[in-house]
């Protein structure tokens, strides 16, 4: 559904055009790793869309959780030197904006489902 969609495959290449980004180091002292953040922030975007969509079967419901878990799974791969560092504040933006862009894909395939 999502991750296999063309829009998915163009962020995935967006993304690597942008690996650079995280071949550096935070040089803050912070708790939280890329991992944790981009698990929240897919966490985040996923609560948001069952609430602009209360009316999803729960079937449709855990297929958008599988389809969320296979992208963190993407990036884990993808960031697999970074995933338990922590990120910097330059690293949290770009996540933040990539992780909207996967979430306008998710509000798509429930768009097109209707």
């Amino acid at each position: 559904m999502v991750v296999e969609s063309e829009g998915y495959h163009a962020l995935i290449e967006y993304f690597t055009e942008h690996l650079a980004l995280f071949e550096k180091a935070s040089e803050d002292v912070c708790k939280e790793t890329v991992e944790d953040v981009v698990t929240d922030m897919i966490a985040t975007n996923l609560m948001v869309v069952f609430s602009q969509n209360p009316d999803l079967e729960a079937d449709f419901r855990f297929k958008l959780m599988q389809e969320a878990d296979a992208v963190v799974a993407d990036l884990s791969e993808v960031l697999a030197g970074a995933w338990l560092r922590s990120p910097t504040v330059e690293q949290i933006s770009f996540l933040e904006d990539y992780i909207g862009l996967v979430k306008n894909l998710f509000d798509s395939a429930i768009s097109q489902r209707k």
